[in-house]
């Protein structure tokens, strides 16, 4: 057996580091309220990504934080949300007032990996 054949054969392994868990699993207000959820990244990594993916939808960007400080956001981001990432300690979105077209999943990252790596507690 020859080295390709012996790779074609071989199971593929994927490892992901430890998973990034937001909470809560899920969340249901009203509107005009605030909703904040909270995500704990993977300990090594100093910054978050925070994706929303509408129904149906594809993951949109909306803020990237590094060692605390908001370093990128989408447009807005000010008015509808804000977000926090405390130094040793877990990282936060908020909602400052839910609106119907709000509704959707929420992900946050702590590498452009993770997001699909993901668990809900």
């Amino acid at each position: 057996m020859g080295y390709e054949e012996a790779l074609e054969q071989r199971p593929l392994a994927i490892t992901f580091p430890e998973p990034v868990t937001q909470s809560p699993g899920h969340l249901v207000k009203g509107k005009e309220q605030k909703a904040k959820m909270d995500c704990v990244p993977i300990k090594t990594h100093s910054y978050v990504y925070w994706y929303r993916q509408k129904l149906e939808g594809e993951f949109d960007f909306l803020v990237y934080l590094r060692n605390g400080k908001i370093t990128d956001k989408i447009e807005g981001f000010d008015q509808q949300f804000s977000a926090q990432y405390p130094q040793d300690a877990s990282c936060s979105l908020e909602i400052k007032s839910t609106e119907p077209g709000d509704s959707a999943l929420y992900f946050c990252a702590s590498s452009e990996s993770t997001v699909l790596n993901v668990s809900f507690s």
